[in-house]
This record gives structure tokens, C-alpha cells and sequence, in this order.
């Protein structure tokens, strides 16, 4: 929608800084209410596997961005932004301070959400014909189902005070502790602590207020295109979407790998590694009757990784591949084309120099 306001020239400017800071808030409170005790003892037995395979698919998205950047015309941090799996609301809000083109990193984060969510049920109801999954339970912090709930707690003053004070005391944290994304990240770790400590009532935006802040999300980016940061964005799509395939079909072979070390059905395996969004990966786990524990646990270890390490990792490759003379690709940006002065200006320049050099 935002997108389609700014291409009509009803919108031009951005969101309002206070809705931009809170709305980073809160996807950081919600990215940090997806664990919890028992989800982390669901996962302890697969530990070890769990981390080489998050680790795998780290290496294999870092790898599909640098050959993003070196042949795609493509900057560096929005190559890496828009490959790594995960977290596509959290990481479409850092992508300005990590100085990535916003616009494509939302773009190509979208579009494997798209693929992954189109695809996954397709493939997961292909895998559990040859193999029964275990019945799953509702995923973890999933919210109350009223018209007026707001957050995933029965008491929803309770519960909504308590995002409000996570959200600031996040953000507060967050800057003082000067780290990468502060408005993001600070909400986050805090958020996770509230929910690995269980002391504290359900504060996950759901219903109305989920829906507000991604939307909001998605407005700040929408009015940043532009028609020419499209037909910039249709030259890039072949090459994105080669690297795209590449990424799905590895971490099928991780899930594969996977299942194999750990007995896992292969079903739960696939929907726990695929690099799609964890609300449409949880659906298709809810709705293929897979391990839903097992499922969201793996997701959400995952993109609090990703979320956590992302930042850093893109700031140390953009410099390390600068050290190392790769070239610089084109971001995609609304620039002038630079102007080329004529024969007659060059001359009348020579002219004017040639004067002031004389006594």
C-alpha cells in the first residue's frame, strides 16, 4: 500500500519519527516473545545438530550475497540483509542504520517469504505422505483469539503496560549500551529475558496491534519506491531469484542432514529449516500436523540468531571486501545521472585557464 501511495504521488515523505521508533519497538518485543522455557527444553536433545544447521544456513545465505554484490549490481548490505533468513520485519527496520538500499532489502526478503510460504505447503504435504508426523501443539506465544485482545495475555491492561515498559526500557537500554540497532535490539533482549523468566504476563503484540506495526513497517518502506527504483528492481529479480533457489534448496539438504542425525521426521525437519517467514512456516506446521514445538523453537533460535549477529556481520564484510578490492557494485538509488560537459565548455575552460596562468 505504501508503495502504491508514493508511485501515485499521494505520499512523499516518510513515516513520523516517534511512529518509526515505535513501531521498531515492537517488532523487537514481539521477535523476543517467540521462546520460551519449555520451547528450549523441547529443542535441548537436537543442541548441537541445531546449531551446525543454523550455522550452515548463515554461511550458505552470506555466500548467496556475496555473489549477489560482486555480480548482481547490488551494494553489500543490502545484498547480505536481503539474503539471510528470518526475521524479515526486524531486519527491513535496521537496514538505514547499516546503510543498505531499505527498498531492496524489503524486496527481496518479501519475495522468499512469498516463495517459501507458496511452496512449503506444497512440499510439507508431500514429505508426510511417505512418512506419519508426530501431532503438534499450538505454537508458543501464540495470543488470545478475542476481537479486543491486543496482546497474547488474558489480562490485557496487565499486558499491554508491560510492552510499553519493555519497549522503553529496550530502547533506553539499547542506546546506552551502544548496540547495533539500538531501538531494535534493546526491546528485543529485554523481551526475551521477560519470557525466559516466565515472571511476567503474556505482553506479545497480537490481533489489531500486530497488524498496526506491520503495517506501519511496511508504509516506511512502501513510500520509499519509486518508478525508477522499480524498473532498477525488475533488472535485479533474475539474479536474485537464482540465489533465492540456491539458499531453498540447501536448506532442504541441511533438513535432510538433519533428520538424518537426529530421527527427526523429515516433514518437521524441512518446516524447521526452510528460510521462510516463522507466522507462515508455523502455519504450514499447524495445518501438516507436524511438531509444532520442535518447529517454532528451531525458527525462533534461529531468527534471534540472525537478528542478533546480522549487524555485525554485515559491517565487518563490507569492510573486508573493501580491503580486498572487490569492486563496488550499483545500489539501487534515485541518483542524477552526472553531467558531461560539452567540446565548447571544455574549450571555453581551457580558455579561462590559460588566461589566469598569464602575468
Amino acid at each position: 500500500m505504501g508503495a502504491v501511495l508514493a508511485l501515485c504521488g499521494v505520499v512523499r515523505d516518510r513515516l513520523p519519527a516517534p511512529a518509526n521508533r515505535a513501531s521498531q519497538a515492537l517488532v523487537g518485543a514481539l521477535m523476543g516473545s517467540y521462546l520460551s522455557p519449555s520451547a528450549l527444553l523441547s529443542a535441548a536433545p537436537v543442541a548441537l545438530p541445531l546449531t551446525v544447521v543454523t550455522a550452515a544456513t548463515i554461511a550458505l545465505s552470506l555466500a548467496a550475497a556475496w555473489f549477489l554484490a560482486r555480480g548482481g549490481r547490488i551494494d553489500r548490505p543490502s545484498a547480505v540483509l536481503g539474503m539471510v533468513p528470518g526475521g524479515s520485519a526486524a531486519i527491513v527496520t535496521c537496514a538505514d542504520e547499516l546503510n543498505a538500499d531499505v527498498r531492496l532489502v524489503a524486496f527481496t526478503q518479501y519475495l522468499r517469504v512469498g516463495l517459501v510460504a507458496t511452496t512449503a505447503p506444497l512440499a510439507a504435504h508431500w514429505m508426510s505422505s511417505s512418512s506419519s508426523a508426530a501431532g503438534g501443539h499450538p505454537a508458543a506465544g501464540g495470543g488470545g483469539s478475542g476481537l479486543f485482545h491486543v496482546v497474547a495475555g488474558s489480562n490485557q491492561l496487565t499486558g499491554l503496560f508491560t510492552l510499553a515498559v519493555i519497549a522503553f526500557a529496550g530502547s533506553w537500554a539499547g542506546r546506552r549500551l551502544r548496540v547495533p540497532t539500538p531501538l531494535l535490539m534493546g526491546p528485543m533482549l529485554v523481551a526475551l529475558a521477560a519470557t525466559l523468566s516466565g515472571a511476567v504476563p503474556g505482553f506479545a503484540p497480537v490481533g489489531v496491534l500486530q497488524n498496526v506495526v506491520f503495517v506501519l513497517v511496511g508504509l516506511d518502506v512502501g513510500v520509499r519506491f519509486t518508478r525508477r527504483t522499480l524498473i532498477s528492481v525488475r533488472r535485479l529479480l533474475p539474479p536474485i531469484l537464482v540465489c533465492m533457489a540456491v539458499v531453498c534448496l540447501g536448506c532442504a539438504g541441511l533438513a535432510w542432514v538433519f533428520a538424518g542425525v537426529t530421527g527427526t521426521p523429515i516433514t518437521d525437519a524441512y518446516l524447521a529449516t526452510t528460510p521462510g517467514g516463522i507466522n507462515a512456516v508455523l502455519a504450514t506446521a499447524v495445518s501438516s500436523h507436524a511438531d509444532v514445538a520442535l518447529v517454532s523453537t528451531v525458527q525462533s533460535l534461529r531468527l534471534l540468531v540472525v537478528i542478533l549477529v546480522t549487524p555485525m556481520i554485515t559491517r565487518l564484510l563490507a569492510s573486508r571486501w573493501s580491503k580486498t578490492g572487490v569492486s563496488d557494485p550499483t545500489a539501487v538509488q534515485d541518483q542524477a545521472p552526472r553531467h558531461r560537459p560539452s567540446d565548447r565548455e571544455l574549450t571555453s575552460s581551457r580558455g579561462q585557464a590559460t588566461s589566469a596562468g598569464r602575468p
